[in-house]
């Protein structure tokens, strides 16, 4: 399709202050929608946020073929804006789609309705230093078909809403070895609502006993850590920094790839392995400072207080010099403008 989009422009601005509001509750005041039909995107538009009209067939309520993206966009030290790796973002959105059997969508189509849509709706960008413009790009089934298929209409949506701080403080997980996230050869690498659906009951239950999160596990050992929560999950022990690889039950984090990138560049030592609880519970009884740390979109750096294995709660360092808190302070910088964008990472608005 053309990549022209057109904009029915919201009469009057809604802009209100949000910094009180619970992350993800009020939208700006328009929303991206394309159509998916006879194998083509058509129908490209901005029109003002509005509520959706589907038929209770469509196979998105029953089948689940849902994927999402969450992106930011920052003022810059230039009073311009940023998006922060949407080629990235575009690129991942893909492989979820490819994954959940969805049509791709092009680059170009990508790139332009994130960047009309944060044009339009450039007001909503907080002026606290910490907020954000947090960005929702999404697909769902719309074929109207009772019948476990692949559908063959979608649509893809772009919607946003002001963002702060994702935790107000730093977290108490709890090691989780009953429940799993995801298995070997699943979904877990795609970024669909089945894997966070699948997520809620164990996460609530963890809530029950007093816990913000659980630090997931493998699906054969129980052992080896993967993520939590909204995040994956970063440590640093005896001045390295540890990541669990990659692998088809871990979701390639945006944050997680940047945290990384800058920790090499500034010269710590960086490992993508298999991480067992039974390594952190050596370190802590070895009187090892350990950082635990969770990194996402929404959250940025989460800082881990007290990660419980078994019955036994272990106090992690979360001091103002802990290196979670330099690589967040640097990648602020490079989103914000306050630093040369040597990755170039950032897509100016």
């Amino acid at each position: 399709m053309e990549n022209t989009i057109l904009i029915e422009m919201q009469m009057e601005k809604q802009v209100v202050n949000t910094k009180s509001s619970p992350f993800g509750k009020t939208p700006t005041d328009h929303m991206f929608v394309a159509e998916y039909k006879d194998g083509a995107w058509e129908n490209a538009r901005i029109v003002p946020f509005q509520n959706l009209t589907l038929s209770p067939l469509s196979l998105c309520l029953h089948y689940g073929q849902t994927v999402f993206e969450g992106m930011k966009a920052f003022q810059n030290a230039d009073g311009g804006i940023n998006v922060f790796r949407m080629e990235k973002h575009h690129d991942r959105f893909n492989k979820s789609l490819h994954r959940m059997c969805m049509p791709a969508v092009p680059k170009s189509l990508f790139f332009e309705a994130v960047t009309q849509l944060i044009k339009l709706d450039a007001d909503w960008m907080p002026e606290d230093a910490e907020g954000s413009l947090y960005i929702r790009p999404f697909m769902i089934a719309t074929e109207e078909r009772i019948g476990v298929k692949v559908s063959d209409e979608y649509l893809f949506l772009v919607v946003a809403t002001p963002a702060y701080q994702y935790y107000s403080k730093p977290l108490n997980v709890k090691i989780e070895t009953s429940y799993i996230r995801s298995a070997d050869g699943g979904t877990g690498t795609a970024k669909c609502g089945g894997n966070y659906g699948g997520a809620f009951y164990p996460t609530q239950l963890a809530r029950e006993e007093g816990f913000d999160q659980v630090l997931w596990t493998d699906s054969i050992h129980n052992e080896f850590i993967e993520e939590s929560g909204t995040m994956n999950a970063m440590f640093y022990i005896n001045d390295t920094l540890i990541t669990p690889v990659l692998s088809g039950t871990i979701l390639d984090g945006v944050t997680r790839d940047s945290l990384l990138a800058i920790a090499r560049h500034n010269g710590i030592k960086v490992e993508e392995r298999q991480i067992s609880y039974n390594e952190l519970i050596k370190a802590f009884e070895e009187g090892a400072r350990v950082e635990a740390f969770g990194a996402g979109t929404a959250a940025v750096v989460a800082p881990i207080d007290t990660i419980t294995i078994g019955h036994k709660a272990y106090k992690c360092n979360t001091e103002p010099d802990a290196i979670m808190f330099t690589l967040a302070n640097a990648l602020y910088d490079i989103r914000k403008g306050y630093a040369p964008d040597i990755f170039n990472w950032n897509t100016e608005i």
